[in-house]
């Protein structure tokens, strides 16, 4: 029988490397940063007068809900006085203020997107938000100046994200896995989150950072808009809180209660 040589046989090729994807960005985050784009860019192209008027309707006012104005009319009527606690987070003062936003939010909203899933993700950032706008009322009650900017969502995003972000194999991990794993480690309960130096040393940077802003009265972009730091807290404090009430990732075992047993200690 007469042999076929070795390289008429067809030859096995090695298979491609997986491509990476060009946007890494999970969906739900790719779609909230492209409507904060959208909106800003639509509103640099209205005149003056009418993106003042935008503002005035959109971004939250706390005077708007001073019972005392008896004369004086916001626009937006009584319906603005429910839809500001939201859209004023989808406005911007100017690019250097969006970008910074979205600086942040690709790091720690990207694992919870991930982790929350779209629509989660969409509630719990008009949540943070709505917190944000309370915190500003309480603490500005007669201001007259619109309060615009995602900050306060942000910071609730940054506050979520640290409620897993430091257990092991989590986005912020050296040893952690793929983007879609690292995001959906369990999380630490609140009390547990609350004994973890490295969470506390997180929440002393974050806190420490917006007093200095608010004692300091420090202003941002070029038209000297002041940061609105009560929001800031307001958001934060609510994804802190609140994680839980989203969080679809079941915690491990022994995560119930505040006083874990000896073998499941946290380890950053």
């Amino acid at each position: 029988m007469e042999s076929r040589p070795e390289s008429q046989f067809p030859q096995e090729l090695p298979p491609e490397p997986p491509r990476e994807p060009i946007l890494t960005l999970p969906g739900a985050l790719t779609v909230y940063i492209a409507l904060l784009a959208v909106i800003h860019l639509m509103r640099m192209m209205l005149p003056f007068d009418i993106d003042d008027l935008v503002v005035e309707m959109f971004g939250f006012i706390p005077k708007r809900y001073d019972s005392t104005l008896l004369d004086i009319t916001f626009p937006g009527g009584d319906g603005a006085k429910v839809w500001t606690f939201v859209t004023y987070s989808l406005l911007h003062a100017n690019l250097s203020h969006i970008g910074f936003n979205v600086l942040w939010l690709l790091p720690f909203g990207s694992a919870l997107a991930r982790r929350f899933g779209a629509a989660r993700f969409f509630v719990f950032m008009a949540v943070t938000a709505a917190a944000g706008a309370l915190a500003h009322l309480v603490t500005h009650e007669h201001a007259v100046a619109p309060m615009i900017g995602a900050s306060a969502s942000v910071s609730g995003t940054m506050a979520a994200a640290i409620r897993f972000a430091f257990v092991q194999g989590s986005f912020l991990s050296f040893s952690r896995g793929d983007a879609d794993a690292a995001a959906r480690v369990p999380a630490l309960s609140l009390t547990r989150a609350l004994r973890n130096g490295r969470v506390l040393g997180f929440l002393a940077i974050w806190f420490g950072v917006n007093i200095i802003f608010g004692v300091g009265s420090i202003a941002i972009g070029a038209d000297g808009a002041s940061v609105a730091w009560q929001a800031h807290i307001g958001g934060f404090l609510a994804g802190l809180m609140l994680f839980s009430l989203f969080d679809p990732v079941p915690r491990e075992r022994g995560q119930g209660t505040d006083a874990p047993p000896p073998d499941a200690l946290t380890r950053g």
